[in-house]
């Protein structure tokens, strides 16, 4: 019968090799950045020549932490950097360049926690091809990417899915547990599916981020973050879809006008906690899509501000709506999350939206009450739900829904699901119920009144909670009783 140490030296040796320890963590990420420069190097050489093949260095690097046992923490209110078994940890890690800062922050949480030394080796999974010469590979034909396939590493599905965030591992003492929510492969192909989707590199991607399903507030959101570059100094860079980056005194050079599905615009700060707002368009399957690949990215918030339909007599046009629940009929994660699990608001963000709303519209106490109303937002994913009242009718009103759009829910939902911060400020564009369909003329005046305040509170909320700090939003609400101790 094995011992601790045996199974423990079992797990090592199956990770992966060349381990090396390190207890300060800007070393130890300096040799995954290290391993990772290598190996991507190693693989652009190899394809580079025609008749060679993937190198067997050309993987990611792993790191691993080994625990004998769990000390108690000095404060055990922290939501992540804990152990929460002894035993042995590991993760597979991409992209070091892009990471390098959380990196950092998650190792030393550990080394501060725990002591000790964490892992840096090489693993046995090897880097895809495409993932580091994307661009290259793009215009290659079918019977070259079967070659290819013959001799390098394509992008294994087998390997790339959401079972950590998901819940679905159980602990076993002959498997690594889990240090991250996600392995090196899918953050990869979140990666290159963010550009494909955005229209941006990853590496634009601010910390807070804002998403819409309007132009409008696009149109707003880049009018105000150009204005932030000639006038202000808290910002360095706004990039637009195509990579158009604009600094203070050099505008970037026009686009050729093509949009990508859900084109992204970056308020760039030097600290990377800026803001990025995407215009995830209507529905929540892009709700679904985009925050499937941000999560990657480990930003401290994500809110949803765009509009939705009044479902009470009281609400007005250009009303606000401040979610704490959903009514989850939008069915793109039940799978995922099944709609029996409850999406609970997160205080620290519903508390930042109120207040911001206050600031922003000079309202407060009983007279914010009439333009701000707190309470249940359904999701569908029927566009013309209106069709349906008579079938809808009871579960509106049985809910206590006191609004209708097509993402919010989604939105909440996944931010659950990947630990993210996630919020809901949506604003009244029309009450179908009570015959104010949102007609031309009427949505036009709606528009111009409300769109650029809407955003400048959705701003509001962001800089409100960066001042806050951030470690207090990463709540223990979002973490199970078994989690990976990276957030």
């Amino acid at each position: 019968m094995q011992t601790v140490q045996q199974r423990r030296a079992a797990l090592r040796d199956r990770s992966g090799r060349d381990f090396e320890a390190f207890s300060n963590a800007a070393d130890a990420v300096a040799r995954i950045r290290a391993l990772y420069d290598e190996a991507t190097s190693l693989l652009r050489e190899a394809f580079r020549r025609a008749d060679a093949r993937q190198p067997a260095d050309a993987v990611y690097p792993y790191l691993a932490m080994e625990l004998d046992d769990a000390p108690p923490l000095q404060d055990d209110r922290f939501p992540f950097g804990v152990l929460l078994e002894p035993g042995f940890y590991g993760t597979t890690l991409t992209r070091p360049d892009l990471f390098e800062g959380y990196l950092t922050e998650q190792i030393g949480l550990l080394l501060r926690h725990y002591g000790g030394a964490v892992l840096v080796g090489r693993s046995f999974r090897p880097i895809p091809l495409p993932y580091v010469i994307e661009s290259s590979v793009t215009d290659v034909t079918d019977d070259a990417i079967r070659g290819l396939g013959q001799r390098f590493s394509l992008p294994d599905l087998a390997a790339t899915d959401d079972r950590i965030a998901n819940c679905s591992i159980i602990p076993d003492a002959d498997t690594p547990r889990p240090l991250s929510l996600f392995t090196a492969e899918r953050v990869d192909y979140a990666l290159a599916r963010l550009h494909h989707y955005t229209g941006t590199q990853a590496s634009h991607f601010q910390r807070f981020v804002l998403l819409t399903n309007y132009q409008r507030y696009v149109d707003e959101f880049r009018d105000y973050g150009l204005a932030q570059l000639r006038d202000g100094d808290e910002y360095e860079r706004f990039v637009e879809p195509g990579d158009i980056e604009h600094r203070r005194g050099a505008p970037g050079e026009p686009g050729d006008g093509k949009l990508p599905q859900m084109p992204a615009y970056h308020l760039v700060r030097p600290d990377g906690d800026g803001i990025t707002l995407i215009n995830i368009g209507v529905g929540p399957s892009n709700a679904k899509t985009i925050t499937d690949h941000v999560a990657v990215l480990r930003p401290h918030c994500w809110l949803m501000v765009g509009h939705c339909a009044g479902l009470r007599r009281t609400q007005r046009l250009g009303d606000y709506v401040l979610a704490h629940g959903y009514v989850r009929a939008d069915h793109v994660l039940d799978e995922e999350l099944p709609p029996w699990v409850p999406v609970p608001a997160i205080a620290e963000v519903q508390v930042a939206l109120q207040d911001a709303t206050t600031r922003i519209t000079g309202l407060s106490g009983a007279e914010l009450k009439t333009r701000l109303r707190t309470g249940t937002v359904m999701t569908t994913d029927n566009r013309n739900w209106e069709l349906r009242y008579g079938a809808l009718f009871t579960q509106i009103n049985m809910s206590r829904s006191i609004a209708v759009d097509m993402e919010s829910a989604t939105i909440a939902a996944n931010g659950f699901r990947f630990r993210v911060p996630y919020g809901t400020l949506l604003c009244v564009s029309d009450k179908p119920l009570h015959g104010e369909l949102k007609l031309r003329g009427m949505a036009n005046h709606f528009y111009r009144e409300r769109i650029s305040q809407h955003l400048k509170v959705g701003i509001e909320t962001m800089r409100s909670l960066r001042e806050g700090g951030v470690m207090r939003l990463h709540s223990r609400k979002l973490r199970g009783f078994d989690e990976p101790p990276f957030r």
